[in-house]
């Protein structure tokens, strides 16, 4: 290391700070305080409806209003009387209980019960199944 020269060291000084404060601690009510105290500058803002959920509950909007004068009755289609008879008695006639004519069309037995007792929405994959295993025609003129 001989012929490079004295060696000499900077030695300033490094100040170690803290992280400043985020978003969430600026709004804490310690901070707004503390703020206050030193004369710094505060701006406080009171959102609408902030921090309540009357809006949900209490007033009517347009869509609740609209749902209120609409007279039509909306339900979903379920099946109807003559498919369920027919169904039943093409069951009984070829002597299958509701498990077993599920197995044969690969449905669940509560699949046939809905369809038995009229609660189903019908499918027409379902009904085609069924035409095919009890050999009726459940859809069309018959």
């Amino acid at each position: 290391m001989s012929g490079i020269g004295p060696i000499s060291q900077d030695w300033e000084p490094i100040v170690i700070r803290k992280k400043a404060p985020n978003a969430a601690a600026k709004k804490d009510e310690k901070a707004v305080n503390a703020a206050r105290r030193a004369g710094a500058e505060i701006e406080t803002v009171k959102k609408y409806n902030a921090g309540s959920n009357k809006a949900a509950s209490s007033s009517t909007s347009l869509n609740t209003k609209k749902l209120d004068e609409d007279t039509e009755n909306l339900t979903h289609d379920r099946v109807p009387t003559e498919m369920k008879k027919v169904i039943m008695q093409a069951r009984l006639d070829k002597k299958l209980t509701q498990s077993q004519l599920a197995q044969l069309i690969n449905e669940k037995p509560q699949v046939i019960q809905e369809y038995e007792s009229g609660k189903a929405i019908p499918n027409q994959q379902i009904i085609t199944k069924l035409e095919r295993a009890l050999g009726v025609k459940l859809r069309g003129k018959k």
